[in-house]
C-alpha cells in the first residue's frame, strides 16, 4: 500500500527526529564537538516538536501499521519534551567526562524515535519495532558512564531482563497470530468478535506481562530500584518520563480495544495489578534513603494510579489517562533534573543519597525550590499538578463505583505524603559549619538550570489554573 500525502504529513515528526539522528551521527563521524552535538539535537527536536503541533490538525490519520489520533499526538509531544529535556540536561551532565560524550545523544534521539512510533502503534509488527528502538539505545545511556560499576550493572541489568520480557510479548504476539490470523490491532479486535479463545488469552497474558515489565507494574518491578540507582541522571529521566509514557499508550490502546480485556476475570486482573502496584510501591519507598531509588519506587506507585484509568475504560478513561501523564512528566522531570544538576558522570556516583541533600535550601537555594514544587506535586498536595491528577483518578473511580480502588489511592497517597515530606524537610535542615553557597552564581542562567525552573513553574500553574490541559485532554480520543 502506497503512502499518500497526509500519511507523509502525519509521520513528518518522526523523521524529523530520524533526519536529526543521522545528522547527529554524520558530525560525529567528521568532526567531535560536544556544543555543536547539543545544539543540532536541540533543534531537530525543537522542529519535531512544532511539526507535530502543525499537522496535529490533520485528525485522524491511519497508514498501514501507525495510526495518528489526539492520543498519538499528545504522546509523541510527552516524548518531545521528554527528550528535548534530558538532552538539555546531558549538556550539563556530561560536560567534562573523560570519554566520548557525543553518541549519549545519538542513543538519546533514537531511543525518541523509537518512544514515538510505539505512540502510534496499531499493528504488533510497529509495536515490537517501536518498543525495541526505544529499549536497545537504554541499554547504551543506562551504562553509558561504564567506568562506574553501577552504571555498567545498570545497563546489565535492564538488558537481561528486558530482553526476557521481549520473549514474553514476542511468544504472545505468535499466540494471538496463530488465534486470529492478523497481527493489525483492528484484524485482532474482529477475530476476536466470535469470541475469545484459549490462544488468544493466553497471548493477551503475556504481552500485558511485556508491557508490564517496561511500566514496573508490580510483580514486574524489580529491576526498577537497581537501574534508576546505578544509571546516569540523564538516561533514568529519559527512562522514567519518554520510555513510560510511551509504553502506557500502547497499553491504553490495546486494552481499549481488544475484546479479551473486557470481560470480568480481565478487568479483575487489571484491578487487583493497580492496587497492588499503588500500595506496595509506597510502601517500598518508605524504606529508601536514595533519592533515585525512592524516585523508583514512586514512579510505580503512580502507574498503579494510572492503571484505574485503564481498569475502568469508559469515556473518561482517555481524558484522565491523559491529565495524569502530563502531570506526571512534568513533576518526574523537575524531580530527575534537579538529581541530574547536583551529579556528574567522573566525580563517582551520582548525588542520589538523601544525605546530599540536607541542607540544599542553604546551598543552591533555587534547586531546593524546584526540588520542594516536585515533591509536593508528587505527593498530590493542593495547587500543585499532581493534585489534578490524583483529583481526576479519583473521580473517576468514584463515578465508576470501585471504592476499594479509591480506597487503595487513598492509602497509597497518605503513606507516599510520609516519604515526599522527609524529602523536602531534608532540603532545609542546617548543619554546623555548613557552606551557605557553593552553586556557581551563573547557573540560573545555564540551559538546565532554566528548564527545572520553567518546570516548576508549570507545576504550580498546573495546580492553580489546570483549565487549559483539561480542555485539551478531553478533546482526545482513540481511533
Amino acid at each position: 500500500m502506497m503512502l499518500t500525502k497526509t500519511d507523509m504529513m502525519a509521520l513528518t515528526p518522526v523523521i524529523l527526529v530520524c533526519a536529526t539522528a543521522i545528522t547527529v551521527m554524520l558530525g560525529i563521524a567528521w568532526r567531535r564537538q560536544h556544543a555543536v552535538t547539543v545544539l543540532v539535537s536541540a533543534v531537530g527536536l525543537n522542529i519535531a516538536l512544532l511539526s507535530l503541533f502543525l499537522f496535529g490538525e490533520l485528525g485522524t490519520v491511519r497508514t498501514p501499521m501507525l495510526v495518528f489520533d489526539g492520543v498519538t499526538i499528545l504522546g509523541m509531544g510527552m516524548v518531545l519534551v521528554s527528550s528535548l529535556a534530558c538532552a538539555t540536561f546531558s549538556h550539563a551532565y556530561l560536560d567534562g567526562y573523560p570519554g566520548a560524550r557525543e553518541e549519549f545523544y545519538l542513543l538519546l534521539l533514537c531511543a525518541a524515535a523509537g518512544g514515538m512510533v510505539l505512540t502510534a502503534a496499531d499493528h504488533l509488527a510497529t509495536l515490537f519495532f517501536g518498543l525495541e528502538l526505544l529499549s536497545m539505545p537504554l541499554y547504551g545511556m543506562l551504562a553509558y558512564t561504564f567506568r562506574d560499576r553501577n552504571s555498567l550493572e545498570a545497563g546489565i541489568k535492564y538488558l537481561v531482563l528486558s530482553a526476557t520480557a521481549t520473549a514474553f510479548l514476542l511468544f504472545g504476539m505468535a499466540l494471538l497470530y496463530a488465534q486470529t490470523g492478523h497481527l493489525d490491532i483492528p484484524g485482532l479486535v474482529e477475530g476476536m468478535s466470535g469470541g475469545v479463545g484459549p490462544w488468544a488469552l493466553a497471548g493477551v497474558g503475556l504481552v500485558l506481562v511485556g508491557l508490564c515489565f517496561k511500566l514496573s507494574i508490580i510483580p514486574f518491578h524489580l529491576w526498577t530500584p537497581d537501574v534508576y540507582q546505578g544509571g546516569p541522571g540523564p538516561a533514568v529521566t529519559f527512562l522514567a518520563t519518554a520510555s513510560k509514557v510511551a509504553a502506557f499508550i500502547v497499553l491504553l490502546r490495546i486494552v481499549e480495544a481488544i475484546p479479551a480485556f473486557h470481560g470480568a476475570q480481565a478487568q479483575t486482573l487489571l484491578a487487583g495489578l493497580a492496587l497492588l502496584t499503588m500500595l506496595a510501591g509506597n510502601v517500598l519507598a518508605l524504606l529508601q534513603a536514595n533519592i533515585k531509588r525512592l524516585l523508583g519506587y514512586s514512579s510505580i506507585a503512580h502507574f498503579g494510579y494510572l492503571l484505574v484509568a485503564i481498569v475502568v475504560a469508559d469515556k473518561l478513561a482517555v481524558e484522565t489517562g491523559g491529565i495524569y501523564l502530563v502531570t506526571y512528566l512534568v513533576t518526574t522531570l523537575g524531580a530527575f533534573g534537579v538529581v541530574t544538576l547536583l551529579s556528574s558522570p567522573y566525580g563517582g556516583d551520582d548525588a542520589s543519597a538523601l544525605h546530599h541533600y540536607r541542607g540544599l535550601f542553604w546551598r543552591r537555594p533555587y534547586l531546593a525550590a524546584v526540588l520542594t514544587v516536585a515533591m509536593l506535586s508528587l505527593a498530590g498536595i493542593p495547587f500543585t499538578a499532581g493534585f489534578i491528577g490524583k483529583f481526576y483518578i479519583i473521580a473517576l473511580g468514584v463515578e465508576a463505583q470501585r471504592w476499594w480502588l479509591v480506597a487503595g489511592i487513598v492509602l497509597g497517597s497518605a503513606i507516599g505524603l510520609y516519604y515526599y515530606l522527609r524529602v523536602t524537610i531534608t532540603l532545609y535542615l542546617m548543619e554546623p559549619g555548613m557552606q551557605r553557597r557553593d552553586a556557581p552564581n551563573d547557573w540560573g542562567l545555564r540551559a538546565g538550570g532554566l528548564v527545572v525552573l520553567l518546570l516548576a513553574v508549570l507545576m504550580i500553574l498546573m495546580g492553580v489554573y489546570p483549565a487549559p490541559v483539561v480542555h485539551w485532554m478531553s478533546l482526545l480520543s482513540l481511533a
